[in-house]
């Protein structure tokens, strides 16, 4: 299963409409720029081995994105939109 958490840093907060199937946007903070990644991690002290959190990142926030679950110790792979896993579901 796979979630994108990261909205409470999302421009969208709470009153805000999510983005539609058309419209997946950047999860970092004040980005609303079209999202061409999905990155996919896990928390290991809550989740189990196989489970995947994803956010998105538009072309220049995946580094940035990445450097910070990096540091954690979450990140495990980033692929592009379209490859998110075994359904190649887009959706986070």
């Amino acid at each position: 299963m796979e979630t994108d958490r990261l909205r409470s840093l999302s421009p969208h907060g709470s009153a805000a409409p999510p983005a539609g199937p058309d419209n997946l946007q950047c999860s970092r903070k004040g980005c609303g720029a079209d999202a061409a990644w999905r990155i996919r991690w896990n928390n290991p002290r809550i989740h189990t081995p196989h489970h995947r959190k994803s956010w998105l990142a538009c072309p220049d926030h995946r580094e940035n994105l990445e450097r910070f679950l990096r540091a954690q110790g979450f990140w495990k792979d980033t692929v592009p939109l379209g490859q998110g896993g075994p359904a190649g579901q887009d959706r986070p």
